[in-house]
């Protein structure tokens, strides 16, 4: 009969192996926040040329919503309720970054001064801009205006792929 703590350490040493040679994927955790308008707060950042929505890259053991919470007061200086997730989306590589699945998240609505009283993370955040989601093109990547004009609908899909529905293999 075999010794159930050597069937543990095998098991763990099983999945260690697998942990060390399956695909890892980014993951994304960013939030809708609007104000009386119904424009959507963005981010003009230091290192690109698109401006973005809060948010950033979740952290190895981390929830994407505790990602959110903590991207948020880390680079807006403030504390949000992080509330339903709204979509999320497979993005393919886009200018040198890999693959990645995003999740959006709402973080609700508050008034136009509320920005007022950020303090940005100057490393990363040049300034924050409320912006009408008919001039998203004007401001963000091509799939980020995608993603917020499909994820701002009534009944937004619980899935995309690069912020559209997906294609099917009746399509």
């Amino acid at each position: 009969m075999t010794d159930p703590i050597d069937q543990e350490a095998a098991y763990r040493s099983f999945i260690a192996r697998l942990n060390e040679r399956l695909p890892t994927k980014r993951v994304i955790a960013q939030g809708t926040l609007c104000n009386e308008r119904g424009e959507v707060l963005l981010c003009e950042l230091t290192y690109k040329r698109e401006w973005d929505l809060p948010g950033g890259v979740v952290d190895k053991f981390e929830s994407p919503a505790a990602c959110l919470a903590r991207e948020v007061a880390e680079e807006l200086g403030t504390a949000v309720q992080v509330g339903e997730l709204l979509t999320t989306t497979w993005l393919p590589p886009y200018r040198g970054w890999d693959d990645a699945v995003l999740f959006l998240f709402d973080l609700g609505r508050v008034p136009s001064a509320w920005v007022e009283g950020l303090i940005l993370q100057v490393r990363e955040i040049v300034a924050v801009h409320w912006v009408a989601v008919e001039d998203l093109d004007n401001h963000v990547a091509p799939y980020a205006a995608r993603l917020l004009r499909a994820a701002l609908t009534p009944a937004p899909r619980a899935y995309l792929e690069d912020g559209l529905p997906p294609v099917s293999a009746d399509d």
